[in-house]
């Protein structure tokens, strides 16, 4: 059994201790959170979920192996599909009995108000498909339901756009994670579970780039108005 005091920050942010400690149920609790729960925008959702296509067999062999990789493969993409959908909704009804309370609160550790600003914009931008787009961007897609709640965004069409969205990301993530290790493994004989590092930093720089992007020219850019 893991000691919750030998947790290191580096822990929290590699997607292998989630894998190895918890299995299935904590990947569909990290979806679940990053995306539902206001405290869950630091965890490593893309990377985690690259990572759990690599490992699918080894999830599944907890609760459900069926001996087809592709099946194995299908059933963990609905259910984290399901945690992924359900914490947006959580997200949107937070926004929508919060939303006040969220613009006037003080930044501190965990918050940041630039968080829902940067989300904001996002969302003004891009309208609906806002919803499909965060998916893929960290800290973006913590906000932005929560963003669509406080506009009170109508309930369907955001539970159309939820549902694009995360079937797009979720599979995206997981079927790359699956077939890019059974590809490279068969043709070039290179085990990606060796150099999981370097690819959760590369994946962590992929997908974080836009947002480092946007929140430095954002701060240039009202330097310089002001």
């Amino acid at each position: 059994m893991i000691s919750f005091l030998a947790i290191t920050l580096k822990d929290l942010l590699s997607p292998e201790f989630y894998i190895n400690n918890g299995g299935l149920w904590v990947l569909l609790f990290i979806i679940f959170a990053e995306t539902g729960l206001l405290l869950g925008f630091f965890l490593p959702g893309d990377s985690l979920l690259f990572v759990a296509g690599i490992y699918t067999n080894e999830l599944a062999a907890y609760f459900f192996d069926t001996g087809s990789d592709f099946v194995n493969l299908l059933l963990i993409t609905i259910m984290v599909t399901f945690c992924g959908v359900l914490g947006n909704m959580v997200g949107y009804w937070f926004g929508v009995k919060s939303g006040p309370f969220l613009y006037q609160r003080k930044d501190s550790f965990f918050f940041k108000r630039r968080y829902i600003e940067d989300a904001k914009v996002f969302y003004e931008k891009h309208g609906g498909s806002a919803i499909v787009f965060a998916r893929f961007l960290p800290i973006i897609r913590t906000f932005v339901p929560i963003i669509a709640g406080v506009v009170k965004m109508d309930r369907k069409k955001f539970s159309f756009y939820n549902l694009v969205g995360c079937i797009s990301w979720v599979s995206t993530m997981l079927f790359a994670g699956h077939y890019l290790q059974k590809i490279i493994l068969r043709e070039l004989h290179f085990d990606l579970k060796d150099h999981l590092e370097v690819i959760v930093i590369g994946l962590a720089l992929v997908t974080g780039f836009p947002v480092l992007v946007k929140l430095f020219f954002g701060k240039r850019a009202s330097s310089e108005v002001e």
